[in-house]
């Protein structure tokens, strides 16, 4: 698949010329324009029915003969080039059996049932044809929308050009409700719509300098951006050869229903001829053949496929086809890269170590300051921290970088360093505990020096996804049994990550060769599943039976040698998509099978001479109309669907998570005081115990009783039942038993004046106590709550 498609030439992408990529997918093998066909085909044969039927009430017997038998006629053809297309495609054949029976009724002077079988074939093409377009429309959408040509600004004009004509450098322009046509960063501040690419429908706000990705519509006034790829190499690019590659007939169940049908056909033969024997008529045999056609088989498994196909694309899910759909369905094994997949994929503040005279801010502010002109991922989470702290920050002056020791510059009239230090000596106490956390943590370790004297250590992980856990027990419950993590990490940050999402297996420092290899024996068991983002996946995806790509801050590489994009930063989306296909594909085998059930009872009533050509007629025709309205089931998303979140209830979530980031730094706070009740001297540990508490009354427990009587009630609806919650509230009841007892050690160390040698033991379990119980608890609501806004 991958060779097909380095060998296709890219100007049938996104040329301006070349528009047979916008074609939806379609099932059948037939041209879009054949719709109309089958339309003006079936108004030819209800129009001869209705006429026949309005003569034979008139009493022109005559008359209505001769209509019902124009119907019947106006229908051979159409069937004759019905089975030599199918045949063409190496298809079954059952459209031969249509003809054969209308042959027959013609012979038998059968007309009304000829009629009747005419209207059948031609409704039940319509009706499948209507079928495929509304599941396909999804796909067709997110293709239609491609950009053709740019708006690219030259001097003091703006001139439209072809798409292949924009080269990265270029100054673009996009207007209002314009689609960005290649990826860039902005050079001014930007109102986009993203939902073409993620499925949500919020409007994002970009300032200069962030990225734009091709395909998002600009949902405010103009703006000005400066191209960084070309359209061939753009984000939307790659998720349209995907969608434009995307069909059903190569799914294994649409193969399977094929072959069924190839033995459908003689088993209708023999039993029409069977019919005859018995009944020493042709009548009976006609019979059969009318409520044999046409089979359902042809008309289920493949409107089931495409309409999972949409069902995935609505989710912000591009498939490349039905094959990848199915074997969604059947996966058993899934295999995850962890950087960017089951991590955030950028490293975030995770604490700020001070040494004495610096307070947390001031270290941030300092490092971040220096950090402004550096390249270096830890430096862009050093000033994205800062931003979102709403630290004022300085220009560095006479700033230089050392790679792989750090930064050195001039900020505010200090020469600071920030990176790696080696200082002579023993490490002070402050800094000890920093390094020894980090190491506890699996963080890496920023340190700030202050004209020659070490200040300070900013502490960054690289975070879990709050949707992660949710997700792989999702992924669980739709079937999975076995989920493996490969990564290029160490072992220890791999370890923590795989205990905190509950994986069955890990594997460390794993080269792209590595990864290949682990995809290829896990492929021996089971059908398998990989997931990854960065170019190092690429080839492990390629490898896997389905290969999933996180499209957007993936590599281009690794979209490319997927099967499966996520255009949405989201893994619960493949928890989406892999839903989608088991449904998908039940679906296509209950309609399948079903259908061909229903037609094989018919056709034995038919055959024992209790079911005329006509009334059978009118059977098979409600037969066909079943089976295609319950593989249109697969659009939808289940009994099993989550409840849509209240926008009331959105609001609450988004609220208390960003109180959650503003709280979890100040965490350390009780971890503090505790260091300090513990080092023995009683001036400093009485002030930190106080700070500690302030804390807890001023910030924790209002937020814990706003929790309690805000959020938890609102969630009973989207969770099911207010018991869902009970857990979290036993936990709220624990935080505020805990926070009681250290406001009373507070007051019996004040009637002393300091904190007693016999509190010291159950104040060091109050304090370490709030500050584990309070991470696991904002982890658990991250987790299980906050993960359900889009």
């Amino acid at each position: 698949m991958a060779d097909a498609r380095a060998t296709e030439p890219r100007t049938q992408t996104l040329g301006r010329e070349r528009l047979d990529y916008v074609r939806p997918p379609v099932t059948t093998g037939r041209p879009v324009s054949a719709g109309r066909l089958e339309l003006a085909l079936l108004a030819v044969t209800s129009t001869a029915l209705v006429a026949g039927g309005i003569s034979f009430v008139l009493g022109a017997r005559g008359a209505a003969d001769l209509s019902w038998a124009i119907g019947t006629v106006a229908g051979i053809g159409p069937a004759v080039v019905w089975v030599f297309a199918a045949l063409r495609r190496k298809h079954a054949g059952v459209d031969l059996i249509a003809v054969l029976a209308l042959v027959g009724t013609l012979a038998i002077g059968e007309y009304l049932a000829g009629a009747l079988i005419s209207v059948m074939l031609a409704s039940g093409r319509t009706l499948e044809s209507a079928a495929q377009r509304r599941a396909s429309h999804d796909l067709r959408a997110l293709l239609e929308r491609a950009p053709r040509s740019a708006r690219r600004r030259e001097g003091g004009s703006v001139l439209t050009v072809p798409l292949e004509e924009i080269a990265p450098g270029d100054l673009l322009v996009v207007g209002p409700g314009e689609v960005v046509p290649v990826d860039g960063t902005a050079a001014g501040a930007a109102t986009v719509d993203e939902s073409a690419l993620t499925g949500e429908p919020e409007h994002v706000e970009r300032a200069a300098g962030e990225d734009v990705r091709s395909g998002v519509l600009n949902a405010g006034p103009a703006f000005e951006f400066r191209a960084t790829a070309t359209a061939e190499n753009s984000t939307y690019a790659a998720i349209v050869r995907l969608a434009r590659e995307a069909g059903a007939e190569s799914a294994p169940v649409v193969r399977v229903a094929d072959r069924a049908a190839a033995w459908f056909l003689p088993l209708s033969l023999a039993a029409a001829a069977l019919g005859w024997v018995i009944g020493g008529t042709s009548e009976r045999a006609v019979a059969v053949l009318v409520v044999a056609t046409p089979c359902p088989l042809l008309l289920a498994a493949p409107v089931a496929i495409v309409s999972g196909l949409a069902r995935a694309a609505r989710r912000g899910v591009v498939v490349r086809d039905g094959r990848a759909l199915e074997a969604l369905g059947r996966a058993r094994t899934l295999v995850l890269d962890k950087t960017g997949t089951l991590t955030a994929g950028r490293p975030r503040v995770l604490s700020v170590s001070t040494g004495p005279g610096r307070s947390p801010a001031e270290v941030l502010q300092l490092a971040a300051s220096l950090d402004q002109v550096s390249p270096h991922v830890l430096a862009e989470a050093l000033v994205r921290e800062a931003h979102v702290r709403g630290l004022p920050l300085t220009v560095p002056l006479d700033a230089a970088e050392d790679p792989g020791k750090g930064i050195t510059g001039l900020v505010d009239g200090h020469r600071l360093q920030v990176g790696r230090v080696e200082l002579p000596g023993e490490l002070p106490a402050w800094a000890r505990t920093a390094r020894n956390r980090a190491a506890l943590d699996g963080a890496a370790v920023v340190w700030l020096t202050v004209d020659g004297e070490l200040s300070g250590a900013v502490l960054l992980r690289d975070p879990v996804r709050y949707d992660a856990p949710r997700t792989l027990r999702r992924l669980c419950g739709a079937g999975l049994t076995r989920l493996v993590m490969l990564t290029g990490d160490h072992e220890g940050a791999a370890r923590e990550v795989a205990a905190v999402v509950g994986l069955d297996g890990v594997a460390s420092r794993q080269s792209p060769a590595d990864k290949v290899a682990a995809v290829r024996a896990e492929r021996t068991r089971a059908v398998t599943v990989m997931v990854g983002d960065g170019v190092n996946d690429a080839p492990a995806l390629a490898a896997a039976d389905v290969g999933v790509a996180m499209g957007a801050r993936g590599s281009t590489a690794s979209s490319e040698a997927a099967d499966v994009v996520l255009t949405a930063d989201r893994l619960d989306r493949l928890a989406d998509a892999i839903e989608a296909a088991v449904r998908a594909r039940a679906i296509a085998v209950q309609s399948a099978v079903g259908g061909i059930a229903l037609s094989l009872a018919a056709m034995a009533v038919a055959a024992a001479g209790y079911l005329p050509p006509a009334a059978g007629a009118l059977l098979q025709e409600a037969i066909d109309i079943a089976v295609i309205l319950n593989a249109l089931r697969a659009l939808g998303a289940g009994w099993a669907s989550r409840r849509a979140l209240e926008p009331g209830t959105e609001e609450l979530l988004n609220r208390f998570s960003a109180e959650h980031e503003d709280l979890r730094d100040a965490l350390d706070v009780l971890r503090d005081a505790a260091d300090q009740v513990a080092s023995g001297d009683p001036t400093q540990a009485l002030t930190a115990v106080r700070r500690a508490h302030r804390f807890l009354s001023e910030r924790i427990l209002p937020h814990e009783e706003a929790e309690e009587h805000q959020l938890y009630p609102a969630l009973s609806g989207p969770l099911g039942s207010a018991e869902a919650t009970a857990t979290m509230s036993r936990t709220h009841a624990e935080i505020g038993r805990l926070a009681r007892r250290v406001a009373t050690h507070l007051e019996q160390a004040d009637e002393g004046g300091a904190i007693h040698p016999d509190q010291v033991d159950d104040l060091l379990a109050s304090l370490y106590g709030l500050h584990t119980v309070l991470r696991l608890h904002f982890a658990q609501e991250e987790e299980n709550y906050f993960s359900l806004v889009p």
